[in-house]
């Protein structure tokens, strides 16, 4: 069996060591650099047989990170690693978001929960950047996430935040296209997101709901416009619209983010298809429940700060919806265990863990992105020697690391049918591995190291 991770040791120097320097005494350091970006550290390891394209990792925090180097160390896929680590970012002042941000690969980055403290000159404070995601975002030009869930598909506009309301503050730039309020919001990057809407619209034949404030917020009546603009000689229909065309009301400054966009920006719209529902946001969540309980598709565009609370309606309505079922059928003395029932129906949506996220930038391969909630908790209760708490806790399920890197090297690999079926059967591995009672971080990962050949090895 190939050499084995100290994963309680990494851990370990992550809270009272150098981590920086333990990793670069792992791994070595990659000759790929990021585009204007010389002095870029970035790592390299697995194994690069058969032309398979690697996807770059966010280095974080936790089991952010041990979890993704376990991962990683089992698979034996090539990878690029990026030190994003909280010191690390925060003593570099967040170069590496730069890095990472213009790595142009498929790339896989986590977001765990709550403040991280850090030291600065002998005493702690909350790490620069936090999560780092919207920093990052930023540096990598991303203007939407994508979160598929059951029938329903979010898109979430960022970074738009539809604060503005006084018009006397409101313009936008012709220079750069950037909407000026009590907020910043870049008009090109949310003409992006508009096309990527109408454009799954068009592929997927479901419906398609517009999810914004353009009667309240400054921001959102140019992307209404935006959006009215792109629909313009294409073969959309408009089920229901907005008492106004934004596009019309806010000619001049949609115009001024338009010649702004590359020339080609519209090119094959023409014959793009589906029927589009503008809709004010606050209606979305009322119907985002029908839509679920009808199983009716459809796909959600909406802005950062509306998609932030739809997507958290998403994670959490099948609970609500299965709790409420239980307490009917329990009325009515039926003899049927809702969860059950819930499956055989057709649903599948669980609690929100297993919601995957992707970003979509300007220039580059999109990212993955996924948030582990307590994984911070857990992590220090494996270096206080109790996992378990007394046996009161369960210990920490890596399975969302191995879903994810099934998802993103695939997405960076496409039609590699031989890399495809063998990351499957290794997610297959691992499950047979966790079912039934799980096992200790560790001893799971020694048991996956003894079931998987790493990818590339005879």
């Amino acid at each position: 069996m190939a050499q084995e991770l100290d994963l309680l040791k990494i851990a370990q120097e992550e809270q009272n060591g150098d981590l920086f320097k333990m990793l670069d005494g792992i791994y070595k350091r990659s000759s790929v650099k990021p585009e204007g970006c010389p002095d870029a550290i970035i790592w390299e390891g697995g194994n690069f047989h058969g032309g398979v394209k690697p996807v770059a990792h966010a280095f974080t925090d936790m089991f952010a990170l041990n979890g993704t180097l376990m991962a990683l160390d089992v698979l034996g896929l090539p990878f690029l690693g990026v030190p994003m680590m909280a010191q690390f970012r925060h003593d570099s002042k967040l170069k590496s978001l730069e890095w990472f941000g213009k790595l142009d690969y498929t790339a896989l980055k986590w977001s765990t929960a709550g403040d991280f403290m850090v030291n600065e000159g002998g005493k702690k404070v909350v790490v620069n950047g936090k999560s780092a995601n919207a920093p990052l975002r930023t540096a990598a030009g991303v203007y939407c996430n994508v979160r598929p869930y059951g029938g329903i598909t979010s898109i979430r506009f960022m970074p738009g935040l539809p604060y503005s309301q006084d018009k006397k503050k409101f313009n936008v730039d012709h220079a750069t296209g950037v909407i000026h309020s009590e907020m910043n919001t870049p008009g090109i990057r949310m003409a992006y997101a508009a096309r990527l809407f109408l454009k799954m619209v068009h592929e997927t034949g479901q419906i398609g709901r517009v999810a914004t404030k353009p009667t309240q917020a400054q921001e959102d009546a140019i992307n209404a416009g935006i959006m009215r603009w792109l629909m313009q000689g294409t073969k959309f229909k408009l089920k229901r619209q907005y008492t106004v065309d934004a596009y019309e009301e806010h000619r001049a400054s949609v115009d001024a983010i338009v010649a702004l966009l590359p020339k080609d920006f519209k090119a094959g719209m023409e014959n793009w298809t589906g029927d589009i529902y503008e809709h004010i946001s606050d209606t979305n969540f009322g119907l985002l429940l029908h839509d679920m309980i009808r199983q009716r598709p459809c796909i959600v565009y909406a802005t950062d700060l509306d998609g932030d609370r739809l997507t958290d309606l998403m994670a959490d309505a099948p609970d609500v919806l299965r709790d409420w079922g239980q307490m009917v059928l329990d009325k009515v003395g039926a003899k049927v265990d809702m969860k059950k029932l819930w499956t055989e129906m057709g649903f599948t949506m669980t609690n929100g863990k297993d919601m995957t996220s992707v970003m979509y930038r300007v220039h580059g391969a999109p990212i993955y992105e996924q948030t582990l909630g307590s994984a911070d908790a857990m992590l220090l209760r494996l270096l206080d020697g109790d996992e378990t708490v007394g046996g009161e806790k369960q210990p920490y399920d890596p399975r969302i690391h191995f879903v994810l890197i099934n998802e993103a090297y695939k997405a960076a690999n496409p039609g590699n049918k031989q890399l495809a079926d063998w990351l499957d059967a290794q997610l297959a591995t691992f499950d047979k591995i966790y079912a039934g009672e799980r096992p200790r971080y560790i001893d799971g990962y020694k048991k996956l190291k003894a079931a998987i050949r790493p990818w590339g090895t005879a």
